[in-house]
């Protein structure tokens, strides 16, 4: 492995990260898993990451998990690419942002593509799969108000936040949920216009074949 490489799936979390290194621009290299196929279970990457999810980020014999944790460790180690707030409030909204995307978003998301995480009796997973999606709505109405305003997630600047929305963005037009973005979500699918803007996220979008925003 080189000096950083990067494991991610097509369209899961990691694309956020995926966006954020190529923004940064520093040498990197990725390993594409196929969640269906179930690579995050073969060993070859269970000994990378013994929890079997992505991404994963290799850096010179050191793993770090989770995607908010290795967006925030790349903003540390590479200021020179202010994808971080320097207000030490702005960047604790910044925080809170990736906490609640995580921690809400992401969990809800779970619910509805993954429900035998949250049970082993196949006939709870529709009801399951039914709060989740309720849930997702209600987070994703919250998202579009804190929107509204236009610009990116902290305002000014670009940050790591605004990766990581695109994300939620994605999964919310995807077939597990379906939302028609333009008429739910106007402020929030504008943002995800402005990152299709962006030359990294443009490149990323294309080398995992996702779609672009329209």
């Amino acid at each position: 492995m080189t000096a950083r490489t990067l494991y991610y799936a097509p369209g899961a979390c990691s694309l956020a990260v995926h966006i954020a290194l190529e923004e940064i621009g520093a040498p990197f290299e990725t390993v594409r898993l196929d969640l269906a196929r179930g690579d995050q279970r073969a060993p070859e990457y269970l000994s990378v990451n013994e929890r079997g999810r992505v991404p994963a980020l290799y850096e010179d014999g050191w793993v770090l998990t989770e995607a908010s944790a290795i967006l925030r460790h790349l903003t540390r180690a590479h200021p020179e690419a202010r994808l971080s707030p320097e207000d030490p409030r702005q960047a604790a909204i910044a925080d809170e942002w990736l906490g609640w995307l995580a921690t809400g978003h992401q969990v809800a998301y779970a619910q509805v593509r993954r429900p035998e995480r949250y049970a082993a009796d196949e006939t709870a997973f529709a009801a399951i799969r039914a709060k989740g999606a309720d849930s997702f709505g209600d987070l994703c109405t919250m998202t579009e108000v804190r929107l509204s305003n236009g610009g990116w997630a902290l305002g000014e600047p670009y940050s790591i936040v605004d990766p990581y929305l695109l994300v939620i963005w994605l999964w919310a037009r995807g077939p597990a949920i379906g939302f028609p973005m333009e008429a739910m979500f106007p402020a929030w699918t504008a943002h995800a216009r402005a990152m299709v803007a962006r030359p990294a996220v443009r490149t990323v979008l294309d080398r995992e074949g996702i779609a672009l925003p329209v």
